[in-house]
């Protein structure tokens, strides 16, 4: 975790440092000397804002961080942190709503940086049936209602393989951001009793195409595939830790059922 009231210097040597860089390394990429770049990262040498920048995104580092790097070298944060309900965002919104509704009658979600889901398309809500009320109270956490034992955990035939998928991203996450609420909620979900998945599952995954997703529903086994999208170089914080997380059927079985629901419910597009 990132000491964010160091200097600007120490914040930066701290970024190189978790992307396994050497000051060579850093110099090379950002075409600067290691001479320069010693001086900023001691403090004997302040930054531009054009300097920090470049450097920042050299190191990839996250976009709200990039305004900590600034506040800590006296300059204003330049990168705005809007809702999404926000006028200026509307474009945005706008493509969310229609990807997120074309996605129907199969699952479609957008989640903030800390798993909480933001919109959705409301398909398959039978998915939530048996959930505890208070892991479907707004904010729903995406990682909570999929792994506490009270959520969807129960009915997941893979558990052990899907609970080890999301806990690899969550960590690699972690690893790229250093974000402390991710931190905590890493910790949390890592604690939470995982029956059924204490040891990982040999499941034949010869003829998937994706960790696959199965689970427990209304009598069948119902099996989906997961593909995450992000906006293109946001310079909003939030839409730069937006993903949309679209759920599609892994076999016909799948397919044929999850419509022959929305039809019946009338929700079919």
């Amino acid at each position: 975790m990132l000491n964010r009231t160091q200097p600007v210097g120490g914040l930066l040597r701290q970024w190189r440092q978790r992307r396994r860089l050497s000051q060579l390394d850093l110099a090379c990429d950002a075409g600067i000397s290691t001479r320069h770049l010693s001086f900023v990262e001691t403090g004997r040498s302040h930054p531009s804002r054009e300097m920090l920048l470049h450097l920042s995104e050299q190191l990839e580092v996250p976009v709200r961080e990039r305004n900590v790097l600034l506040v800590a070298a006296g300059y204003a944060p330049i990168f705005p942190e809007r809702p999404l309900a926000d006028p200026a965002l509307a474009p945005a919104r706008a493509a969310i709503d229609l990807i997120l509704d074309k996605q129907q009658p199969y699952p479609a979600f957008a989640l903030d940086r800390q798993w909480r889901i933001v919109a959705s398309n409301a398909a398959l809500p039978e998915l939530y049936d048996g959930v505890a009320s208070d892991l479907l109270q707004p904010p729903v956490n995406a990682l909570r209602l999929s792994l506490h034992p009270n959520g969807l955990a129960p009915r997941i035939v893979n558990l052990a393989e899907w609970r080890a998928h999301l806990l690899y991203r969550l960590r690699r996450q972690v690893e790229l951001t250093a974000d402390a609420a991710l931190i905590e909620l890493l910790r949390e979900v890592s604690d939470y009793p995982a029956a059924g998945a204490t040891a990982m599952q040999t499941a034949r995954l010869e003829n998937e195409i994706a960790i696959p997703f199965r689970i427990k529903l209304a009598g069948d086994v119902l099996s989906f595939f997961s593909m995450t999208t992000i906006f293109g170089t946001p310079v909003d914080v939030m839409l730069s830790e937006l993903a949309l997380e679209l759920f599609f059927p892994a076999d016909d079985t799948t397919a044929e059922t999850v419509r022959r629901m929305a039809a019946a419910a009338g929700r079919a597009n």
